[in-house]
């Protein structure tokens, strides 16, 4: 086999950091491996990546120091967040694009984009669609897409699926291994369970951005799982550890004394399009309402009914009173994006959770004392001088949640805040949501985990086509019952 990529004694630094992160890194890739980078979020697991494709320092300029870096010819690459790839405003354009650059006949590209479209299961009315107005994972499904339409050598999977539901997930796995069982793959995800029986090869580092074990798959997942535990890494079985290990009970459901929130023939619009409808449903202090369904089903929707960010209409009250009534909202709840750098506003870690409070005029120590817990809480302090932009994935989605809760508002509306974290990083955000709960907090989050709604929720809604189709606990909506709760279609 030819060598393919490779770094040796690979050092690195950003910008505000005040450790490397990386020391000395060296490995070599060869033709048609597939490797599994696996390690804690923030370790540099992206940023490797990034390295070995060339996009450090050739496209994104950080400091960087190697005796010598190989980097393939020909090569696609999948980034966590979709819309930062994005060059066309429409569907079809942006592949398009693509087959361009790669002359491929106008007269065939209609055919191909379906191709493309298809083969990543990207339902859609009309290929001259917005992007912008997708789902965040229909917007991967296109990214891995484009991608493909490439037909590089090399694929870069910057986990690929973290936006995707549990079916999408699977579907997206099935196409890559169908599409690149001959090319050279490079992946980084979180839920390792579905690209297990497809690599071949494992990268393991610890959260110093060290290299501490590089073999064969089951040589690693055998030997090393006290060090996967250790570090907070995914592994199969992970939740039964978890839920044995700290003897998880189901939630105590909160008291019913009064509503918090009401609606009524609420309806959610995108323009003059109606892409919400719920009949009528009350909320509860202290309730936990996980928030499922398909990509692109309504629920980040619901989330931006509620919060206001689109038009609605219908009877929408909260503690009493009427939306139109209530002069500032953040007063009463926050919010969590599903993409957390659209909430980001100033030019560090530490700023951004300060931010509000400083609109607010608190008291210089209180905000320190705030933000240094919070800090703390979200295993941040060392970034605390970075720009919020250079962070992991994972450490931003830490930021988002860290900034929207340190108000301390009775509702928390929180978009996938668990994407992009490692497991020791999930159970921390987890716990403290549930903390937060216990003090009255109510919760309404949107996840495709089934683990979450499983041992963390009080309660579920599922929604389908922009309608409320489902709303009772947990445990009757594991049962599938035959007659499901129905509100207004």
């Amino acid at each position: 086999m030819s060598q393919i990529a490779s770094v040796k004694n690979l050092r690195l630094k950003f910008a505000g950091s005040s450790s490397l992160l990386f020391k000395d890194v060296s490995s070599s890739f060869y033709e048609g491996e597939k490797v599994l980078i696996l390690g804690p979020s923030g370790c540099g697991k992206s940023t490797l990546l990034q390295v070995l494709s060339g996009l450090i320092p050739n496209s994104i300029e950080v400091p960087i120091k190697a005796d010598h870096i190989t980097t393939p010819n020909s090569w696609g690459y999948v980034f966590q967040d979709p819309d930062t790839q994005f060059c066309m405003p429409f569907v079809d354009e942006e592949i398009a694009f693509v087959l361009e650059n790669l002359q491929v006949p106008r007269n065939e590209m209609l055919e191909e984009i379906r191709k493309y479209v298809d083969m990543v299961r990207l339902d859609l009315e009309e290929l001259h669609t917005p992007v912008q107005t997708l789902s965040g994972g229909m917007k991967q499904r296109l990214a891995i897409a484009s991608v493909m339409a490439l037909q590089p050598e090399v694929l870069f999977l910057d986990e690929p699926t973290a936006m995707l539901d549990p079916e999408g997930t699977e579907q997206i796995w099935d196409t890559i291994k169908s599409v690149a069982s001959d090319k050279t793959v490079f992946i980084v995800e979180h839920k390792i369970d579905h690209v297990l029986d497809f690599i071949e090869r494992i990268i393991l580092f610890n959260e110093q951005g060290e290299i501490i074990a590089d073999g064969l798959k089951d040589d690693i997942m055998t030997t090393y799982k006290q060090q996967l535990i250790d570090q907070g890494i995914w592994y199969p079985g992970v939740w039964e550890d978890y839920i044995e290990r700290e003897n998880k009970q189901k939630p105590i459901e909160p008291g019913y004394e009064h509503k918090l929130i009401s609606v009524s023939q609420f309806r959610g619009f995108r323009g003059k399009s109606v892409k919400l409808k719920i009949g009528n449903v009350d909320v509860f202090p202290g309730e936990w309402i996980t928030i499922v369904g398909e990509n692109g089903a309504g629920k980040s929707t619901l989330l931006h009914s509620f919060m206001q960010l689109i038009k609605t209409t219908g009877r929408y009250m909260i503690e009493g009173q009427s939306i139109e009534n209530i002069n500032k909202l953040t007063d009463y709840m926050t919010f969590v994006f599903q993409n957390p750098e659209f909430q980001f506003v100033t030019n560090s870690v530490y700023e951004e959770i300060a931010y509000s409070l400083l609109l607010d005029q608190l008291d210089g120590k209180i905000i320190a004392e705030k933000v240094r817990g919070l800090l703390n809480e979200f295993r941040l302090q060392e970034q605390k001088d970075q720009h919020p932009y250079q962070l992991s994935m994972g450490q931003k989605r830490r930021l988002s949640v860290a900034a929207a809760i340190v108000k301390e508002q009775k509702i928390v509306l929180l978009d996938e805040p668990t994407f992009g974290q490692d497991a020791k990083n999930t159970f921390t955000i987890l716990e403290l949501i549930e903390h937060w709960r216990q003090q009255g907090t109510t919760v309404l989050m949107v996840t495709h985990s089934m683990e979450v709604v499983q041992y963390f929720s009080t309660r579920v809604w599922k929604i389908e086509d922009g309608a409320l189709m489902f709303d009772g606990t947990p445990e009757q909506f594991f049962q599938k019952p035959s007659k499901k709760l129905l509100f207004e279609k």
